[in-house]
């Protein structure tokens, strides 16, 4: 079985004067990404491949998470396909991945984020809540398919982890 964790940005400032794609996280953002983290090494959940939008916010989130797992090897892979783009253009990165790699982490944006999330594991899948992905959410999904043969009800959710809902550290 592969698993797709889908990771939201971590908090991002947007009182900087900047174009969205260079916005930075906030401190929040860098405490919440830091616990995800930290988390993720606690619970012995550590990705194969790391896929993140190339905006400021998303790179600072993935960077965070790469450094409080303290694996060596990995390689953050930026593809402008993950900012501002719809479902189709997600799947195309995670179907250019290789068969081989079995655990993702892709780091990405809301409202595309979640589009994927319900069209993987269905809207009757899903928790009934007002926000189903605030920032720093963190989705656990099992694959039955290939990544080169991602459809709708392919996966099903393990877990949604809020940052909020983690002990700081």
């Amino acid at each position: 079985m592969k698993e797709l964790w889908l990771l939201r940005h971590a908090k991002s400032d947007r009182k900087v004067d900047v174009s969205d794609i260079k916005r930075p996280l906030k401190k929040r953002g860098k405490r919440d990404a830091k616990n995800i983290g930290i988390w993720l090494k606690e619970q012995h959940l550590i990705p194969d491949a790391l896929l993140s939008s190339p905006a400021k916010r998303a790179i600072e989130t993935v960077r965070i998470i790469y450094q409080e797992l303290g694996v060596e090897g990995l390689v953050i892979q930026e593809d402008s396909r993950l900012y501002a783009t719809g479902i189709a253009q997600l799947k195309m990165v995670l179907e250019s991945c290789p068969e081989t790699t079995k655990r993702i982490l892709l780091v990405g944006h809301n409202p595309e984020l979640e589009d994927l999330l319900t069209y993987l594991v269905g809207q009757k899948a899903l928790p009934d809540t007002e926000k189903l992905l605030p920032t720093s959410a963190l989705v656990r999904l099992s694959l039955s398919s290939a990544w080169a043969d991602l459809h709708e009800d392919c996966a099903q959710l393990l877990s949604i982890t809020y940052a909020k809902s983690l002990l700081e550290n």
